[in-house]
């Protein structure tokens, strides 16, 4: 007979093997087609399960035959060889002084940007509040509690009832008592993580109060309501595409951190936004990519107490040294396997087409603005001279509410040269492929932001750089004061504009996916 501690450490084990932020009772997917996944990275997925990899060996309906037995992995995998990883970044350029070798230089960017940060999150994971037996409540979460996740935890939201003023960015939605679950709690080593109490760098704000509760809360029925199904928290910065996307890319790589069941990329989950306001967005459609379910927010429960069957803190979209937003990119590297997979993702889940071509034409979409400032006041006459080229198909576009999100991706996921002045509707540039340009007309001296957006994504980047042949309208009124490059507006000369394009032209052809594609369209036509 087992001693308790051996019957404990047992129990603990099965614990830890069953701690993921995915419903316990989920098998594997009977059908196969449920894991909805792009084509190139079922192979990772199979991999990473290999029971579901076995299941559809066995099973003559498997539509995945052909991606069986490639050995392949997303790279933060912990028998990962580079070799076999997602997607090698490229290290072409000087590393500036950061660090001593080539190598280095490349481990650092996979590290800042890449699987590497997943890798990195994963390593870091640390038990907060210990189960001893299956029906006990978990909470483990990696440093300064940027990402966490738990099993059978109680929320408390009651005092919401009495809160009349709209709740974002608030770090008081909980209070010490209104979170915590039944397990034994490491509290010492909990607050030593709660360093970064900030609206959107971490969840100490929330889980400084968590509490070992005197009962399983679950079991005991202690909860008005208990969510059944996994359930991702987020805080957003919706603000524009730029920040939304940070949202988005955080709990894709989220999705990653947290990968330790065949369902970890179902969107069979509930998401709840940590905020009063009714989610109101422009991009809401992507949210599709995520979750076949409504979205909740925080009135979704005002004054319930709620319990989680499993629940998940993802990556936040301000963190220090985050994704994107904040990220130090090391100089001379480009290409994240991380944020190529995002892109596909997205793509893929919103069922985005890329359209057939029948002619070897490069595709010139120029995006203008109808704001007050940084629009383009010949924009005519630039239009005009890119249609003179009968190399060229031009398109003129305004991504604004009046155009449906999934049209806007579909404009831009067949483009070949993507053409904009500094704003948030750059942040396209992610859904490119793979031989795209994107031109950043003019950067309004925010020299990095797109440069090393498009840098992580891997497409070609060219600005502006003879200012001699830029006139700017006026010195820029910034609604605080001052001169701001951002806030006028911009006319370009044309021939050296044209130059660029020009340029951005040359990359796509001489782009060997770009062939290969072309290749692909004659062979089918």
């Amino acid at each position: 007979m087992l001693a308790m501690g051996e019957y404990q450490f047992l129990a603990l084990i099965k614990v830890y093997l069953s701690v993921i932020i995915v419903n316990i009772q989920w098998g594997l997917a009977e059908n196969f087609t449920n894991i909805n996944l792009p084509t190139e990275h079922i192979p990772y997925y199979f991999n990473s399960f290999p029971d579901v990899a076995n299941k559809c060996k066995a099973d003559p309906s498997c539509p995945y035959k052909e991606q069986l037995d490639q050995k392949v992995c997303w790279g933060y995998e912990h028998n990962c060889k580079s070799q076999d990883s997602y997607l090698i970044p490229s290290c072409p350029g000087d590393h500036k002084g950061w660090v001593k070798t080539k190598q280095d230089q490349l481990k650092t960017f996979y590290s800042q940007g890449d699987f590497g940060y997943v890798r990195d999150q994963i390593q870091e994971m640390m038990v907060m509040c210990e189960p001893t037996f299956m029906e006990d409540s978990s909470l483990e979460c990696t440093k300064h509690l940027r990402f966490c996740r738990g099993r059978n935890l109680m929320l408390n939201f009651t005092d919401l009832s009495s809160r009349k003023e709209q709740l974002r960015y608030k770090m008081d939605v909980l209070k010490e008592g209104q979170i915590g679950g039944y397990c034994r709690l490491h509290k010492s080593r909990l607050e030593e993580e709660c360093d970064q109490i900030s609206p959107l760098q971490s969840w100490g704000p929330e889980l400084r109060y968590f509490t070992t509760l005197p009962r399983r809360p679950i079991i005991e029925k202690d909860c008005d309501i208990v969510i059944e199904k996994p359930t991702f928290i987020l805080k957003i910065d919706a603000i524009n595409m730029y920040h939304h996307f940070c949202d988005f890319f955080n709990l894709y790589a989220s999705l990653h951190v947290n990968s330790s069941h065949p369902s970890t990329f179902s969107t069979d989950i509930h998401i709840l936004i940590w905020e009063t306001y009714t989610y109101q967005s422009s991009f809401g459609s992507v949210w599709e990519a995520f979750t076949s379910h409504p979205l909740w927010d925080l009135k979704t429960f005002r004054g319930e107490t709620v319990c989680f069957r499993n629940i998940v803190f993802p990556l936040l979209p301000r963190m220090i040294f985050g994704l994107y937003y904040n990220t130090p990119i090391i100089w001379g590297c480009e290409k994240s396997g991380l944020f190529h997979a995002f892109s596909k993702h997205i793509l893929h889940r919103l069922k985005i087409p890329l359209h057939k071509r029948s002619d070897s034409r490069i595709h010139v979409t120029l995006l203008s603005r109808d704001t007050t400032y940084r629009r383009i006041l010949n924009e005519k006459e630039l239009i005009e001279g890119l249609e003179k080229n009968k190399n060229y198909v031009v398109k003129k576009v305004i991504y604004n509410r009046e155009m449906d999100f999934k049209k806007q991706l579909e404009s831009t996921y067949n483009t070949d040269i993507f053409i904009g002045i500094h704003g948030a509707g750059l942040s396209h540039l992610m859904f490119l492929p793979d031989w795209a340009v994107v031109f950043e007309l003019y950067n309004c001296e925010d020299e990095s932001c797109y440069l090393d957006l498009a840098r992580l994504r891997g497409v070609k980047y060219i600005t502006w750089q003879d200012k001699s042949k830029l006139f700017q309208q006026d010195e820029g009124h910034h609604p605080e004061g001052g001169a701001h490059a951002k806030f006028t507006n911009y006319a370009f000369d044309v021939e050296e504009f044209l130059k660029l394009v020009a340029v951005g032209a040359k990359h796509v052809k001489h782009h060997k996916t770009f062939q290969d594609f072309l290749s692909t369209q004659r062979d089918e036509l």
